[in-house]
């Protein structure tokens, strides 16, 4: 920096280049590789198992001893869609890339999956990493995880919705992974959802089962606020479910 010499530029420009060096030379984000999975879901019913799948795309960041202000910070960037099974009712059942507790879920489903590893901090996480990339297989999720000290045992799948119209964003409903019979009737059932690691290319076009994506930001289906119930009372699904549960980094 010395050879530079920032001292003789006014006070703000030096500021702006010191910083601008400060963050290039200092290794301030580690960025790890990023790897691709297919997300698979499997669903008995009365005319034999169908299945839909989403290939999804994590990028892992994880902040060097020098980033300022959150050393070794942990952070995840998502690309990809809810996977979608066309059921022989004419319905569909859409696994999202969030769960009912996790909005992360897409970006750490996988590292939940595979086989522990050792290490500590940094080097745990790489480590993990390398694991992800050498997978071999689709694996099954688990339906729930356990509890870990004060994280109480909470659902492994994602969040499952159906919509009464694709065409209607209010018309969505959640589906209850142990009985899809309640929503769909009789002889359906989930059999399984799975994770494996793929090369493939990214899943897009949910645009085209889902019209109203194209515009929608934020909850799927705002309620205007003359409309919105007493203070205190649950909003619907659709004015709680944000656009991102259904695709992330792949807006047209």
């Amino acid at each position: 920096m010395r050879g530079l010499g920032l001292a003789k530029w006014p006070v703000w420009i030096a500021a702006l280049l010191g910083a601008a060096l400060v963050l290039s030379g200092c290794s301030i984000v580690d960025e790890t590789p990023s790897y691709r999975y297919k997300l698979t879901v499997e669903v008995d019913t009365p005319d034999g198992i169908k299945s839909g799948f989403s290939v999804i795309e994590v990028d892992t960041h994880i902040a060097s001893e020098n980033a300022i202000p959150t050393p070794g910070l942990l952070s995840f960037k998502v690309r990809g869609e809810a996977a979608a099974v066309d059921l022989p009712n004419g319905q569909t059942v859409f696994a999202l890339l969030r769960s009912e507790s996790e909005i992360q879920w897409a970006a750490k489903i996988v590292p939940h999956v595979v086989l522990e590893v050792g290490g500590k901090g940094d080097e745990r996480i790489k480590a993990q990493l390398k694991a992800i990339r050498s997978m071999k297989g689709a694996r099954a999720i688990p339906r729930t995880w356990p509890k870990v000290a004060w994280i109480e045992e909470r659902s492994g799948y994602p969040m499952l919705v159906t919509f009464g119209d694709l065409d209607d964003p209010t018309s969505v409903a959640e589906v209850d992974p142990d009985d899809l019979s309640s929503s769909f009737g009789e002889g359906y059932a989930l059999k399984r959802i799975t994770v494996q690691v793929t090369d493939e290319a990214v899943t897009t076009g949910i645009e085209k089962r889902l019209g109203w994506l194209r515009t929608a930001e934020g909850a799927i289906s705002k309620i205007p606020m003359s409309e919105r119930p007493p203070v205190g009372t649950p909003l619907p699904l659709h004015a709680t479910l944000p656009e991102t549960s259904f695709r992330i980094g792949t807006k047209r």
